[in-house]
This record gives C-alpha cells, structure tokens and sequence, in this order.
C-alpha cells in the first residue's frame, strides 16, 4: 500500500482529463454556434447531429468529433485511477503513467480540434493509450497476483 499524498496525486490527471472533456465541449458550442449565426441554415438542418454534419464544413466538426473520442478510451482512465484510488495501491509510475496519459491526451485534442493532422494526432493517440494500457495491465496484474 503506497502513501494518501501518491492517491490523492491520481486525481490531478483524472480531473484534468474531466476539465480537457469541458473545455473542448466550450469549444465545439462557440464553432458550432458562431457558424450557426453567420450561415443561418434552415432549422431542419439542426434537429440532429448527421443532418448539420452534412451542411457544415468539415472544420467546424472537428471538436465534436474530438468530444466523442473523450467518451472513448478516457473512461476506462476515470475507471482505472477510481479502482487504484480505491484500492490504495497508486504507485509513482500509475501517477506518471496518468499524467502521460493527460498531457497526450490534451496533446491529440489540440491537434484534432484544429489542424486535425492524422497521422500526428494518430501518433499522439497511440502513445497516450501506451499510459493508458500500461496503467491497466499494472492494475490487473497487482489484482491477480
């Protein structure tokens, strides 16, 4: 069992990634809604998600898209800092593994919500789910053994 200051430093990462998911979930609104007012489209256009998609330009998805992508392997992190919390068994490298995983994360929303290169937001991806899988395989392993 390591130290409370090592728990408590899990929800630094933790709620960062929360606040990323709520600044990104700003951004879209303010993109949305300023191409919204400048373009006007018919209010038939805006019942759903697939019929302003197909009226707008691609730029202007890009946050939504990012904000899905937040609901994806970011919950298995809420899951996994909750049951190491829980657990008492946060260790230095979970924290760092944690903050990786973060610091990727903000990283790859940055780049998707703006340029949205792939191929550099695919490789940011991958390194930050590296944090991720390590976190959970170290988890699981310390359940089992």
């Amino acid at each position: 069992m390591e130290s409370s200051v090592e728990t408590v430093q899990i929800f630094v990462p933790f709620f960062g990634v929360m606040v990323l998911t709520l600044v990104v979930w700003i951004y879209m609104y303010i993109r949305r809604l300023s191409w919204i007012f400048a373009n006007k489209p018919e209010s038939s256009f805006l019942s759903t998600p697939e019929k302003f998609t197909q009226i707008t330009p691609e730029v202007i998805n890009y946050p939504a898209n990012n904000l899905k992508n937040l609901f994806e392997l970011p919950i298995l992190f809420y899951a996994v800092c909750l049951y190491l919390a829980w657990s008492s068994t946060v260790n230095i490298v979970d924290i760092y593994c944690a903050y990786g995983f973060f610091v990727f994360r903000v990283i790859h929303s940055v780049i998707h919500c703006t340029v949205n290169i792939v191929l550099a937001r695919f490789g940011i991806y991958i390194l930050s789910s590296i944090f991720l899988w390590v976190m959970i395989v170290r988890s699981a392993y310390q359940l089992i053994s």
